[in-house]
Order: C-alpha cells, then sequence, then structure tokens
C-alpha cells in the first residue's frame, strides 16, 4: 500500500490530480463511490433497524424517529439522517456465515470473499481502479489490529503492487473549504475524511475508503461490547452516533448540492452487526447472522428498504443478502464488469 503523507503537500489541491483521470475537471460524468467502512461493527438495533415492540433486552435504551419517507424508522441518533432518508436506500438483512471476527467481515464486505491460503482477493476499490486507469485511495489510516491481525481486505490481492491503494495519512489542508461546510462535517478525523473524500471524486477519484477508525481496542468506536477496551452502547448517542450523523448528512447534502449524487455511489457498511439481546456487561456482542447497510446516489432509489430482519434482528425474515451481492451491486453501480462467480446483484436497488 502506498503511503502518501499530507503533510508533504502545502493544499490538498495539490494531491487531487494524482488519483484522477488526466484532464477531467468534475467526476459528474463518471460513476465513483465513496465506501464508508465502520470499523467495529454498529448494533443494526441500535442504529437502522430498530425493534421497539421488542423486549427491553433487545429494543436497548433508544427509540425510533420517523423519517422524512413515511413508514421509515431509524434510531434517535441520527436525527440529522433521518431527514436525508429520500436519498438512500436501507438494506436491513445483510448477513454472512463465516467465522464472528472482525477481519473476516472486513474481508467480505470488500472484496465479496474470504482470503485463501495463498493470499486474499482485492478490495472492490483496487479492481475499480485497473477498470478505470485511476487509483484507490483510503484514508485516513489503514485498518490495524482489531483482534487476530488477520487480512483486512484492503490490498490490491492478486492484481498487483501497481493497483495497491494510496493511503493518505496526517492532518488535511481543508482551508479553502468555507468554514461553516467544515463544521457541519464535523472537526473530526472522520467528518474530515469524509469531506476529504467529496474532493477526491470532484477531482477524478473512482474509489474512496474512509476507514471510521483504526482498531476497536481502547477507542469509543462502534465494538460495543460495554466492557473495556470496548465501548457501550451509550458510546452510540454520546459520541459515534453524532460523529456519523453529522458526516454522513453533510456528505449527502454537499454531493447533492454539487450534482454529484447521481453519479457518487456512497455506501456506510460495517464488518457485521451486533448481538440483539444485550449481553451481561451491557453491550452487544459480535453478530454476522444479520445487519443493516446503506446504500445512496450512484443510480440508487432513495427511501426504500431493501430486505428485513425477523422481529428481534436475529437473523434475515425475507430477502437475505450476502456480502458478494453488495460488492456485486457496487460492481453494477460503477459499470465494472461481474465476477461470475458473485451473486447477481441488488438491481432493485436502483431507479
Amino acid at each position: 500500500m502506498d503511503v502518501i503523507r499530507r503533510r508533504d503537500f502545502l493544499k490538498a489541491g495539490a494531491v487531487l490530480p494524482l488519483f484522477g483521470l488526466p484532464g477531467r475537471a468534475s467526476a459528474a460524468r463518471e460513476k465513483s463511490c465513496i465506501l464508508l467502512m465502520l470499523v467495529g461493527g454498529p448494533s443494526h438495533v441500535d442504529t437502522w433497524d430498530p425493534k421497539p415492540d421488542a423486549p427491553s433486552n433487545v429494543r436497548g435504551p433508544f427509540r425510533p424517529i420517523k423519517t422524512n419517507v413515511p413508514g421509515v424508522e431509524i434510531s434517535e441518533i441520527f436525527p440529522r439522517m433521518a431527514r436525508h432518508a429520500g436519498k438512500y436506500a436501507l438494506i436491513r438483512s445483510v448477513h454472512h456465515e463465516a467465522a464472528a471476527v472482525h477481519d473476516t467481515g472486513y474481508q467480505l464486505m470488500q472484496t465479496g470473499r474470504l482470503a485463501h491460503e495463498d493470499g486474499e482477493y482485492p478490495h472492490i476499490g483496487c479492481v475499480v481502479a485497473r477498470e478505470t486507469g485511476t487509483r484507490h485511495v483510503i484514508l485516513p489510516h489503514p485498518i490495524r489490529n482489531t483482534g487476530l491481525n488477520l487480512a483486512n481486505g484492503q490490498s490490491a490481492g492478486f492484481l498487483g503492487e501497481n493497483h495497491e491503494p494510496h493511503l493518505m495519512i496526517g492532518p488535511f489542508d481543508l482551508s479553502s473549504e468555507p468554514d461553516d461546510l467544515r463544521a457541519s462535517y464535523g472537526f473530526n478525523s472522520f467528518g474530515e475524511s469524509c469531506l476529504m473524500a467529496r474532493r477526491l471524486v470532484e477531482s477524478g477519484t473512482r474509489f474512496v475508503t474512509v476507514n471510521m477508525f483504526d482498531t476497536v481496542f481502547d477507542r469509543v468506536t462502534w465494538d460495543s461490547h460495554g466492557s473495556k477496551p470496548f465501548s457501550s452502547i451509550a458510546d452510540y448517542r454520546d459520541h459515534v452516533g453524532p460523529v456519523f450523523d453529522n458526516a454522513y448528512s453533510s456528505l449527502l447534502e454537499d454531493l447533492s448540492r454539487r450534482g454529484m449524487l447521481e453519479s457518487t455511489l456512497v455506501v456506510g457498511t460495517g464488518e457485521f452487526g451486533r448481538s440483539p439481546r444485550i449481553n451481561p456487561a451491557g453491550g452487544r456482542d459480535h453478530w454476522p447472522q444479520c445487519w443493516t447497510i446503506h446504500m445512496a446516489g450512484g443510480g440508487i432509489k432513495g427511501g426504500q428498504i431493501y430486505g428485513s430482519s425477523d422481529k428481534i434482528g436475529a437473523e434475515p425474515k425475507d430477502d437475505p443478502v450476502s456480502p458478494g451481492a453488495v460488492v456485486a451491486t457496487i460492481h453494477h453501480a460503477l459499470g465494472v464488469p461481474p465476477v461470475a462467480s458473485f451473486p447477481q446483484p441488488l438491481t432493485q436497488l436502483f431507479a
């Protein structure tokens, strides 16, 4: 993975031409993707698939709120996101059957397949890079240790070093952006990375991955086991939820205002969900059996829900979706040739 330290550039604008196609001033004519990797695995019950009628040890501490789409409700920790439900689709039936560890989830959600004894498969962005002649950019940090130190699905795999992603690390220079816009995204690593992702796509970059966290240890993250060194469910309300809500909502607003949302697919996903029942420590554990992701822009019809989970969010109730189908859908949106071994893309999501 190539590493570019942003201190090597006086202005962020000096970086941008490196990642786009020669002479392209705007990405509006090409489909691009911003993948938000929500490291730690958000609890679907506490975020985008609330279960208000379930027992208290399932429904958790947060209440659902209405969105601007009739019949669609999400957790109260996302008040701004609720006002943009008409822009994104919720997929509430994602699941996998691999080991319930972070690393396998990263592999599956970013490559569509588990790594094998000879190595890992290429990240979606690296495949796009090969097909388009651009470079996949990862920011603001790589995924580091989250437990087993296995492959995390963010390399070019068998595509080789020529298609390895660029990793941008260090403080961003966003001084050319209006102060109110920067504030709306949030003066934090994730918010600034989402704003930088928009700038990269605007300059012609076709695939950007934003890792919300670099590890789950001794950080406030989505990994809400309820005891140290992990986070609590309350951290969703007090920190993680607001950070995501502001950055994600601002990204959709910004792309829409610039006429870029239709050509930019924004995908938000964790590596798994969380256990429906709250554990003895007051948190939730790893749960790859069912969780929710969201997709916006890039031709996706907003305001819809695809699939559903059962009454406690333990497993898909209808229209189960595999990681391979998610990756195939991203390929479809970006015009990447399909992989024969993948399931069919979720073409129903597109307008």
